[in-house]
Order: structure tokens, then C-alpha cells, then sequence
């Protein structure tokens, strides 16, 4: 199953049933899964842990150096889940400072050209479309989706079934639930996505009226939520909400009047 073009360190674990294809690189004291299949011309960095059954595209590149002037060789890590799906020439970073990582969940699909920065979290079954860019400490949340060249600054938090719309950026959170687009300018809730991850018609109906008073009330977004939690029936997805709101480091994305949701 091993290619002999390929070149991996004497130091890395690999499971007997893995595949490598021609030119591979896999580096020290990386440790591969049972079913994964790692294809042409592709590198496994340093330090780096793939779970079982992942695929990695021809020329992808899982578990280089970070792209950070601090960083000077020391021990970092990448750890990757069970099942994703790294397409061609997806670039993934392991972490920045001594013993730091870099994780990513499973089930988990990255498209052509995408790029996870160093020290970035990904949950589970999130979808990173192609050319879309995390910069460093990125949080994306299960099943959010990232798509086609968006951009998203360091630091930010991506909610779970939150969903950027193509060539979108934000340098703020992007809440749980919500479509966002253009400049961290919310719009709607994800009316399709939460139908499809088998949310009933009385769980989106509580997502749509705290969505309606966060957004759409007024631009302090702190009345908002004190409102909010006055106000509404406080479900396990609306208080999901509101706890994203108020641990924001960053200030959440704005409402469709474009004025500030920022929880000050």
C-alpha cells in the first residue's frame, strides 16, 4: 500500500492498511490511522496525528510550519479526527509556540485551496470551501460552512450551523444559526440548514424570534440580550445563542441595518 517514490521518516507510525501514494512525504513522529489514504504528492508534517479513514487529496499539505515570524522550529502539533476529507492542495498549519495545537474534528470536508492557519479549532462535519482562508486561532463550530473564498481574521468563532456566503469576510464572531455575507453583516437565520440537521418547526421558531430581537431591534446589542433573556422562552439553541453573544471577544457580526451588534 506504500508507494515506493515515497518518502517517510523511519520516526512516523503508520497502520498497516493505510495507502500512500507516489512522492508522498511524511514527516517525524507523524502518526496515521487505519483506512486513511494519502495521495499523490502530498506531505504529512512533523508532529502531526491523522485519525482513521481520512482522505488527503493529490498535493495536499497537512501539518507544516506556521506561517508566523515568531515561530522558530520549536515542537508544535496538528490533530486530526477520524473521516475528513482534505481536497487537493488544502493546507493545514500546526500550532505556533511550544506544545500548542492546531485540531480538527472529524467528518470534516475541505475543499481545493482552502487554508487552516496554525492554532485554528475545527469541530465536526464543518464544510471549508474552496480558497477560503482561516487565519490563526479561528474557531469553527460542528456543521458550519465556510464558502467559497471567504476570508475570516484571527481570533473570530464560527457558530455551529452558522453559514458564510461566498467571497464573504468577517473580522467579527459569525453567530450560531445565521447566514452571513459581504463585511460580517448578518441576514437571516439558516432556515436550510437547520431543516436539514432535523431541527423541528418549534426549535427554528425559537431561533427566529431571538434572531428577530438580537438583530433587528436596535443597534446595543447588550439591551438586546438582556431583552432577549426577559423576554423570550429560553430554549437550549436560544441560550447557545445568547452565550455566543456575550463571550464574544471580538464582537459579533452586525445586523442587516449594518449598525453594530457588538456586545459592549
Amino acid at each position: 500500500m506504500i508507494d515506493p517514490t515515497a518518502r517517510i521518516s523511519t520516526s512516523a507510525e503508520i497502520q498497516a492498511d493505510v495507502e500512500i501514494g507516489p512522492n508522498v512525504i511524511i514527516g517525524d513522529h507523524a502518526r496515521i490511522g487505519s483506512g486513511t489514504r494519502i495521495l499523490a504528492n502530498s506531505v504529512v508534517g512533523p508532529w502531526t496525528t491523522l485519525g482513521c479513514n481520512n482522505i488527503l487529496h493529490y498535493g495536499s499539505i497537512i501539518g507544516h510550519d506556521p506561517q508566523d515570524f515568531g515561530y522558530k522550529g520549536e515542537e508544535t502539533y496538528l490533530e486530526i479526527g477520524n473521516g475528513n476529507c482534505f481536497r487537493e492542495y488544502v493546507t493545514v498549519h500546526r500550532g505556533n509556540r511550544e506544545g500548542t495545537k492546531t485540531l480538527i474534528g472529524n467528518d470534516n470536508y475541505f475543499m481545493v485551496q482552502s487554508h487552516v492557519a496554525h492554532n485554528c479549532i475545527i469541530g465536526n462535519d464543518a464544510i471549508i470551501a474552496g480558497g477560503s482562508l482561516l487565519a490563526g486561532h479561528v474557531t469553527v463550530d460542528d456543521r458550519a460552512i465556510i464558502s467559497g473564498n471567504c476570508v475570516v481574521h484571527q481570533f473570530c468563532h464560527i457558530g455551529t450551523l452558522a453559514m458564510m456566503r461566498g467571497l464573504s469576510r468577517t473580522s467579527r464572531d459569525v453567530p450560531p444559526f445565521c447566514i452571513m455575507d459581504e463585511t460580517h453583516t448578518v441576514r437571516t437565520i439558516n432556515l436550510v440548514g437547520l431543516r436539514r440537521n432535523g431541527y423541528d418547526s418549534k426549535r427554528v421558531r425559537a431561533i427566529k424570534n431571538a434572531f428577530k430581537l438580537l438583530f433587528r431591534t436596535g443597534p446595543n446589542m447588550k439591551e438586546n440580550v438582556e431583552r432577549a433573556e426577559e423576554e423570550l422562552e429560553i430554549t437550549e439553541d436560544v441560550r447557545y445563542m445568547l452565550d455566543f453573544i456575550k463571550n464574544s471577544k471580538r464582537g459579533v457580526c452586525f445586523g442587516r441595518s449594518r449598525v453594530s451588534a457588538e456586545f459592549d
